[in-house]
């Protein structure tokens, strides 16, 4: 019998150590190191290797065109960068129950109604459970595979045996094999078994999707700790109780990591969004103070996206700042600006600055809409609502150009917006016609003017 061996793992790189350090080397986390035992157990001798290859010839290389299996969702194509890349392995991560299975098992329907065939693995649902689940979004026209199991060298055995063109693994936690004796879950097994499905996918060319749970505590075996390894990862962004959800890309070595996809959680399934700016804006009060419409660009997408800011005379010795769907260290440091250069005297008020929507948004073209919804706020005095903003400020007072401004001014029109508060170098350099007012600013000063 193999004697076990005490390994530390950190929960958020997955790094290795053969004793618990309060500082992860590798990502700088503290206190996210886990200890766990090991020990190998060797069935049935030595496995027989593997013929060697040998180093070719960069101009031996064919290259073929990229096949994309498109996967009849239109939000997740963008997302992918136009489809499914076969051969690949994606990850899907997100906190439970936000909609990733759900979204999959969508997916799944459109390619067996496409004649494809899929297959589904899950270790945390029965064939009856998946059934019942899979009657609420829709009707499949052919047979889905389903396989309920967790030992991993059973699911590799059955999809050899299928040979399907698409799989999905949910979840990756549940999966374990059976030469570690750590417990499913752990980040030995997970990375174990990501690295079993990435040599089956690139071997057998087979598009694979696996499922990965993130908790707000971070876990063992999360998600971070293959996103070395995939090929593709994607992420659900939003509250389980909130009907929208937001699917960003962070890794995708395909395509552009710059998209999202809009879905909304209906009683059949996921609806795709193909208006984000119209949903966002759906309800928009009218002559509100510290109300105001910004546009972001996320990918290639301009968003139109209302941000509220809420200034009062603080009852406490020390204000209080909140922020949501904001960095709450970038509303801090605009506030500082307007204290320094505009002198609004917020050091004795509490602020609260929510970007309404439920999205969360960090590009600096946005800084312009939170100066003007606080001082539209302090000031209790109202923007017209067919305003749009955009803008970057610095820590001068200064408001700088920012990228794509035709585009955003394009789509402001296109939702009817009449005015149009923006850097003067973005009005310089202008090269579309428009019918909005545009109020080119240079400076924090100049845009308070024109509230």
């Amino acid at each position: 019998m193999a004697k076990a061996k005490t390994v530390f793992f950190c929960s958020e790189c997955g790094h290795e150590s053969s004793k618990w350090l309060g500082q992860c080397p590798a990502c700088k986390s503290w206190n996210t190191f886990v200890e766990e035992k090991q020990s190998v157990t060797k069935k049935g001798g030595a496995k027989p290797r593997r013929a060697s290859a040998s180093p070719m010839n960069m101009s031996e290389v064919s290259i073929k065109s990229e096949e994309r299996i498109p996967t009849g969702i239109g939000e997740l194509d963008r997302v992918l960068g136009g489809g499914i890349v076969t051969g690949s392995l994606s990850l899907v991560g997100g906190d439970p129950g936000i909609g990733k299975s759900t979204l999959l098992l969508q997916v799944c329907r459109n390619l067996v109604n496409a004649k494809r065939k899929v297959l589904y693995v899950s270790g945390e649902e029965s064939a009856h459970q998946i059934k019942m689940r899979a009657e609420r979004i829709g009707a499949f026209e052919d047979e889905l595979l389903l396989f309920c199991e967790t030992i991993l060298e059973e699911i590799l055995e059955g999809i050899r045996k299928v040979r399907p063109e698409f799989v999905v693994i949910d979840s990756i936690q549940t999966m374990f094999s059976e030469e570690l004796t750590a417990a499913a879950g752990s980040v030995s097994q997970v990375r174990e078994v990501t690295a079993q499905m990435m040599r089956i996918a690139k071997e057998e060319n087979i598009a694979v999707f696996i499922v990965g749970h993130v908790t707000k505590e971070g876990v063992v075996a999360g998600p971070r700790t293959l996103e070395h390894m995939v090929d593709t990862v994607l992420y659900f962004e939003g509250e389980r109780e909130a009907a929208y959800r937001i699917l960003r890309g962070v890794k995708n070595r395909f395509g552009s990591t710059n998209e999202i996809g809009v879905f909304e959680m209906c009683a059949d399934g996921l609806t795709e969004v193909e208006n984000p700016s119209k949903m966002m804006l759906n309800g928009r009060p009218v002559d509100a103070s510290g109300s105001v419409v910004v546009c972001s660009l996320e990918g290639t997408r301009p968003i139109l996206i209302e941000i509220q800011a809420l200034i009062s005379p603080t009852s406490f010795q020390m204000p209080r700042r909140t922020a949501v769907g904001i960095d709450y260290n970038r509303v801090n440091l605009l506030m500082a600006v307007l204290e320094k250069r505009v002198g609004l005297q917020l050091g004795g008020c509490d602020a609260y600055v929510n970007l309404a929507g439920g999205m969360r948004l960090g590009e600096p073209a946005i800084d312009l809409g939170i100066i003007l919804a606080i001082a539209s706020s302090y000031k209790n005095i109202p923007l017209p609502e067919d305003t749009i903003i955009f803008g970057e400020v610095g820590l001068v007072g200064e408001v700088r150009r920012v990228s794509q401004g035709d585009q955003r001014i394009k789509e402001a029109e296109k939702l009817g917006f009449k005015t149009c508060i923006l850097p003067k170098a973005n009005v310089d350099s202008l090269k579309i016609r428009t019918n909005m007012r545009l109020l080119g600013v240079a400076n924090v000063r100049e845009a308070l003017d024109c509230i």
